[in-house]
């Protein structure tokens, strides 16, 4: 089951709890909790079967959207992939801050930063890779979570950036103890990155705060990497 049913369900037992308790003090009748939690376990069923959980991340996404802090980190996470994939020469076809932004671009309800990725996939389709390619996109998956880190001394996110370096690990043949240890060499490489183009970091996340287009995205980064190093 995904993270992302579990949370509605986690939500529809939260609404039963609640209403079972405030139902009383509003006269509500008890049938109430009970088909408010049937619609919302059964939203979830019909989302994860037909949509493939999109419905529940668009919901989820956009109830987290009302916080600032979180919309904030979100971009810091996103913009740690953007500067670390430019840095490392793997260009960034686009990006989206929100479950719903990435809808609305025709891509599947997550959000985050799009990569030209044809190199990685004709490999991987030969079932083999140049240790120095697989390198490159291990650090840029990672660099979400180092941009946390950095910022934050935590991370939130990143879940489905740890399943990406595993789906691709697992068929080269490593094992769960070679993936964990190359995934934090390369969280260690992405934060290094990181902390040596900081100025050019902080300009990429302004830029796209604002929903800058990629060209003004690269700029940013470009016009002040000479203040980082």
């Amino acid at each position: 089951m995904s993270q992302t049913n579990l949370n509605l369900i986690a939500i529809a037992v939260f609404s039963l709890t609640v209403l079972s308790l405030l139902g009383p003090l509003f006269n509500l009748s008890p049938t109430v909790p009970a088909i408010t939690t049937f619609s919302i376990l059964g939203l979830a069923t019909l989302d994860s079967l037909s949509w493939r959980g999109q419905g529940g991340t668009l919901l989820l996404d956009w109830l987290a959207s009302f916080s600032p802090q979180h919309r904030t980190r979100i971009v810091r996470h996103e913009a740690g992939h953007f500067l670390v994939a430019s840095l490392l020469g793997i260009p960034v076809t686009g990006y989206a801050l929100s479950a719903w932004e990435a809808f609305k671009q025709g891509q599947s309800a997550q959000g985050g930063v799009s990569f030209d990725d044809r190199e990685l996939a004709s490999w991987l389709e030969q079932g083999t890779i140049s240790s120095q390619l697989l390198d490159r996109y291990c650090t840029i998956w990672m660099a979400g979570l180092a941009a946390e880190t950095l910022v934050y001394g935590n991370t939130e996110g990143g879940a489905d950036d740890r399943q990406r370096l595993r789906t691709v690990l697992t068929p080269l043949g490593f094992s769960v103890s070679l993936q964990e240890q190359k995934e934090r060499w390369a969280a260690l490489q992405a934060k290094t990155l990181l902390q040596e183009n900081w100025s050019a970091y902080e300009a990429l996340v302004d830029a796209m705060q604002q929903r800058a287009a990629i060209e003004k995205c690269y700029r940013a980064i470009e016009q002040n990497q000479a203040q980082s190093l």
